[in-house]
């Protein structure tokens, strides 16, 4: 499905399904029981279903991915390998994107990168804040496996280490916590605006509701402030968002009744 934000097109690319037990990757210490209260987000095995992936901007002569979905892994939890045919239905090849925007740069976002050392869309710049791009690829620390995925596009990369606009009518936000370097971006075309809020949430529920914490965020305190502060941005504007793993790549809003925040899907 394709939304537009004024002059700008932006479509969900699809690579495949991720699947984590809920309770374990997503809790809210305030309310032990407060999936029991989600039902319909959950399958009959209580797993959280993360759509894996990307979206696709079109902006006048660019064509902008942010973020490269999972790639070709696929065990247990995690099953990619459909990023560039989903391209392909919108009848764009690899060669066509202009720029790569990275949220961050964990493994299922960063997945069609590169193959087996090449980079995937060669035409590209690739774009990520530097923060990451130091935890991730530079640091003694690094997981090799993220260094030789990602040192390929040392030659076609430019980090940003401020907030700016990094193309037009697309600028970055830096907001750590999920990592170092996580950012969202948002787009801006005429009077309309979209977030994209990358894993600074991966679920519905933490938008609507106070206190979620999420194992994946290597700096839980710093991350679930992020979320309570986009939150209530995003209740006060009214602005469409969308999520990186948000079923459907679903764009929303979030409207406020009685006290109670629930996300509208556009």
């Amino acid at each position: 499905m394709i939304t537009r934000v004024g002059d700008i097109s932006v479509v969900g690319i699809f690579d495949g399904i991720g699947k984590e037990v809920a309770r374990e990757v997503l809790k809210n210490p305030e309310k032990p029981d407060a999936w029991e209260c989600h039902g319909e987000l959950l399958d009959p095995q209580g797993n959280l279903e993360f759509t894996l992936g990307g979206y696709l901007l079109l902006a006048g002569d660019r064509k902008v991915l942010i973020d490269t979905g999972v790639g070709t892994i696929r065990n247990d939890k995690y099953e990619g390998g459909l990023f560039l045919e989903s391209l392909r239905q919108q009848g764009v090849e690899a060669s066509d994107i202009t720029d790569v925007l990275f949220t961050h740069l964990h493994f299922d976002h960063v997945g069609w990168a590169t193959q087996k050392g090449q980079i995937v869309f060669e035409n590209a710049t690739y774009r990520v804040h530097s923060a990451d791009w130091q935890y991730f690829v530079e640091s003694p620390e690094a997981i090799p496996g993220a260094v030789r995925k990602l040192e390929p596009l040392i030659e076609h990369l430019e980090t940003f280490d401020e907030d700016r606009e990094l193309l037009p009518g697309i600028s970055s936000r830096h907001l750590p916590g999920h990592t170092p370097g996580s950012a969202i971006f948002t787009i801006s075309s005429r009077s309309e605006r979209a977030v994209f809020l990358g894993d600074v949430v991966h679920s519905i529920v933490e938008l609507t509701e106070e206190g979620w914490e999420a194992v994946f965020d290597l700096d839980p305190p710093k991350a679930k402030a992020v979320r309570s502060n986009i939150s209530d941005e995003l209740a006060n504007s009214g602005e469409l968002a969308a999520a990186a793993h948000f079923p459907q790549f679903q764009l929303g809003r979030i409207v406020s009744s009685d006290g109670l925040r629930r996300w509208l899907s556009n």
